[in-house]
């Protein structure tokens, strides 16, 4: 999938794409390869405000430089792209987990951490505080779903 291919797979699902900078070309290639990528992955960022969200996604911060991920989907339910390629998003998993990803199977326990997630997934922060009060409006948990299925119809993935 190309950055074209995945802005206009995002879009075809009808969401509100907010293109952030130079996001087709803001990665972290130089760290290690990307791909092949085998899923989608969805964390929140215990934040509040979406232009601070935004901007931490796509910088970073001083331990861990950006891009943080692919997409930042806010509150009001749009999709923020900050980068692509390789991203800041995964860390290290296990390589039974990745295996069982890859071959659309049951996840094993999580036993070592000995692969890089950040060459494997496409990456979306989602802004929340993740206390459990903060809540999830029903527009962004739709762009959630939206993207998640733009990316998985795209590669054929389950």
């Amino acid at each position: 999938m190309t950055a074209g291919s995945f802005l206009k797979a995002l879009k075809a699902e009808g969401l509100t794409v907010v293109e952030v900078g130079d996001w087709r070309s803001h990665n972290r290639n130089h760290k290690g390869p990307w791909g092949p990528v085998n899923g989608v992955m969805i964390h929140h960022t215990v934040t509040r405000g979406s232009a601070a969200t935004v901007e931490i996604c796509r910088k970073g911060y001083a331990s861990l430089p950006g891009p943080l991920c692919h997409g930042v989907i806010t509150k009001d339910g749009r999709v923020h792209l900050v980068g692509y390629g390789r991203a800041n998003h995964a860390g290290l998993g296990d390589d039974d987990v990745l295996r069982a990803v890859v071959a659309e199977q049951p996840l094993p326990r999580d036993n070592e951490a000995n692969t890089d997630g950040n060459r494997h997934f496409y990456g979306f922060e989602c802004e929340n505080l993740g206390d459990g009060k903060d809540p999830w409006p029903a527009a962004q948990l739709d762009a959630i779903e939206r993207a998640a299925a733009a990316v998985c119809r795209h590669h054929g993935w389950n």
